[in-house]
């Protein structure tokens, strides 16, 4: 039986962390990351970037049969946005296509979900909360983000071993129901 790799992207205050946490405690047997991506935007950071997810992806074969499920609050799917949305001074299309083929040759079940809220306004409360400086909060970043996620969703459904399923958010309890549901996970409650 294949392990499974959850992916949690999506836009700034859709409820990533709150759903990676709940997965990482009712989910046995499984690691969280939660990836930052790197501060340099420059061609400079490109290349740290392209570094890390090659080694990230290299890493994930060489434990997919340690019987561990992979939980990931982001991956190299939030630096695609964040460079189509000119946060970068980089385009990263060609390495992204580059890091999808590498994911859909994986060993894993894996399951993508892209997060997003209904309720549009509901991202200028959440984005109230402490945060780091790495890119500017605001509801048309996020609004802008949940945009360019939808479009990356086919050329993700094209990998043989991936799901992709989008969760709205605006209701933790809700979401978390259709996600135990798509995963077959019992919460320890």
């Amino acid at each position: 039986m294949r392990m499974k790799c959850i992916i949690i992207e999506g836009p700034q205050g859709c409820g990533k962390t709150h759903l990676v946490h709940y997965l990482r405690e009712n989910i046995p047997a499984s690691n969280l990351y939660r990836l930052s991506g790197q501060k340099d935007k420059t061609v400079k950071g490109k290349e740290k970037s392209i570094k890390m997810y090659k080694a990230l992806l290299n890493y994930m074969a060489e434990i997919s049969d340690s019987d561990i499920n992979l939980v990931f609050d982001r991956t190299f799917f939030t630096e695609q946005i964040y460079s189509k949305l000119g946060y970068k001074e980089y385009d990263f299309t060609d390495v992204y296509n580059e890091l999808l083929e590498m994911l859909g040759n994986l060993n894993y079940d894996i399951y993508y979900f892209s997060l997003y809220l209904k309720d549009i306004n509901m991202y200028e409360t959440r984005l109230k909360r402490e945060h780091h400086n790495y890119q500017t909060f605001s509801l048309d970043n996020s609004v802008n983000q949940q945009m360019e996620y939808k479009r990356l969703i086919p050329g993700i459904k094209a990998l043989k071993n991936t799901k992709v399923y989008e969760i709205a958010m605006d209701d933790f309890d809700k979401a978390y129901e259709e996600i135990n549901n798509i995963l077959g996970v019992k919460n320890k409650e």
